[in-house]
């Protein structure tokens, strides 16, 4: 899997989303996440895009609605849509990626897996105020090396 900002970005939806209080379908975190580059701390070797906007659309408790638009650094735009299960359990996100999601006290823990034996885990906290989400995260390869990085993302 080759780890991009895409992934991070979804990360780190997911972890606002699971904040909520799972029978909300609106609440402080609903709403629209931007990727705040200069705060995050890229792996080594991976691209940084120009802008990542989140849009959380809806959370109910066993389902969530994101949207997603990434402008990468030589101008090319993506926008995608996705839904997503939240019962902790490994469920498709992509032709090539299953995730997991979970709330562990006041974090969420997400993985995700690819292809090949890669994982992606992270834990997302929020600030104090929920205004600033910050994501610590792992990749690990599939041979053993791993990389840290940090996303931080500013509610707009």
């Amino acid at each position: 899997m080759n780890r991009i900002i895409v992934t991070k970005a979804l990360i780190g939806i997911c972890a606002v989303v699971f904040a909520q209080d799972a029978s909300a379908e609106s609440g402080p975190f609903v709403g629209r996440w931007q990727w705040n580059r200069a705060e995050s701390k890229v792996p080594p070797g991976q691209p940084a895009p120009k802008e990542v906007t989140a849009e959380i659309l809806r959370m109910d408790g066993t389902h969530l609605s994101w949207s997603l638009t990434v402008l990468a650094d030589d101008g090319a735009k993506s926008i995608e849509s996705f839904e997503a299960l939240t019962n902790g359990e490994f469920h498709p996100v992509n032709i090539d990626t299953m995730a997991a999601f979970s709330l562990k006290g006041n974090a969420i823990q997400a993985t995700f897996k690819g292809p090949l034996g890669e994982t992606d885990t992270l834990t997302c906290n929020l600030s104090a105020d929920h205004r600033k989400m910050t994501c610590n995260g792992m990749v690990d390869n599939g041979d053993g090396r791993t990389t840290s990085y940090v996303d931080v993302y500013d509610r707009q």
